[in-house]
């Protein structure tokens, strides 16, 4: 371990000439016999503990941490007092002036065991900073990862999803037997992950924005992008919104979005009659929504872990990224979602999210 570099501030030269006397051998020691000759120690060396008298001619101890707290503010500060002044102690303590203090005249032992533990807070504070440096670090790496994935990746994806379209118009389709429709396949998939990936790490990143949601507005626009799919399914729709509600219209969005589609998607392929039920009703204090289909359903024993990262059932062919991102959005905007089903009977998810007005 190397050298401890201690600053040792205090008016009376007595108590500097025992202190060196007393731990020079253990540590690099550094005296002032005032402040003004102590900040000038700080702009050139790099100390790590500094302790100060608190009853010193032109300004306390306490006093003295506070001005260098903005400028220096890695060394940790013990104070030496000779008498009991608890007010400014503990206001000192309480906005992290000082890192303990020492009474005088002071006990080598105490004075020792508190500079090695000084130095152990300042070691950690110093490692501390570079962890959160490196953090940010990374976190601007997957700043520029998740814009390669929505920008350069997805282009080349929507160009060959762009040519799958075209063969249609022209008839070509079924010209190769089903590789085409195989390719079509895979690009719907892949995008289907991107966008997925996209919602999470928004959902993430993203802040609380509070503003008006019109929910005949949003609904509508939501079946209106998902229902291509399956121009089968038949939509009944209930809004009861006499009341403003104001809430995070980005991930309500991505909640609703996520059941509709889900919805959708897991209809049954022998079913005459596909239908999906949206009833939403706008209360003073929340939104009550409910969305049910006469799809396939959920396996009981699987009710649990839905919610799960990555969960799929044996007969799901989904990415199990849509109903955790659906349960996170919810954590975020303090809602919360109940799901019953039953296999082949269909799903039905009530959600309650708190008005923000």
């Amino acid at each position: 371990m190397s050298t401890i570099r201690v600053l040792y501030i205090d008016d009376e030269e007595n108590n500097l000439t025992a202190f060196k006397a007393g731990f020079r051998r253990q540590y690099e020691i550094y005296t002032a016999t005032s402040a003004a000759d102590g900040q000038k120690i700080l702009e050139n060396v790099d100390i790590q503990v500094i302790i100060a008298d608190q009853k010193m001619p032109k300004i306390t101890g306490v006093d003295f941490f506070k001005s260098i707290s903005k400028t220096h503010p890695d060394p940790v500060r013990i104070l030496l007092t000779g008498y009991t002044d608890i007010e400014a102690l503990a206001d000192a303590i309480n906005h992290g002036d000082i890192y303990r203090y020492i009474t005088k005249p002071w006990n080598d032992l105490e004075l020792h065991n508190s500079i090695k533990n000084a130095y152990d807070a300042y070691v950690a504070k110093i490692e501390l900073r570079d962890k959160i440096a490196e953090l940010e670090k990374t976190n601007d790496e997957l700043n520029r990862f998740i814009y390669s994935i929505s920008h350069e990746l997805r282009a080349p994806l929507v160009s060959a999803m762009g040519i799958v379209n075209v063969v249609k118009m022209e008839g070509l389709f079924d010209s190769c037997g089903e590789y085409w429709g195989l390719i079509e396949t895979c690009a719907n998939k892949l995008d289907y992950y991107i966008q997925k990936t996209l919602q999470y790490y928004k959902n993430h990143k993203t802040t609380s924005d509070i503003s008006s949601v019109d929910f005949n507005k949003l609904i509508q626009e939501l079946i209106d992008l998902y229902s291509y799919t399956d121009k089968d399914t038949h939509f009944h729709v209930e809004i009861r919104q006499n009341t403003e509600f104001y809430g995070d219209a980005f991930r309500i969005e991505v909640i609703l979005g996520n059941l509709i589609s889900n919805a959708i998607k897991y209809q049954k392929e022998d079913e005459t009659n596909k239908k999906v039920v949206i009833s939403v009703d706008v209360q003073r204090e929340a939104v009550e929504i409910v969305i049910s289909d006469n799809g396939m359903g959920i396996l009981n024993e699987h009710l649990e872990k839905i919610f799960t990262q990555f969960f799929k059932a044996k007969t799901n062919q989904g990415t199990g990224l849509g109903l955790f991102i659906v349960k996170e959005a919810l954590n975020k905007i303090n809602g919360k979602i109940a799901v019953s089903s039953g296999l082949s009977e269909g799903t039905t998810f009530k959600i309650t999210i708190p008005n923000g007005r």
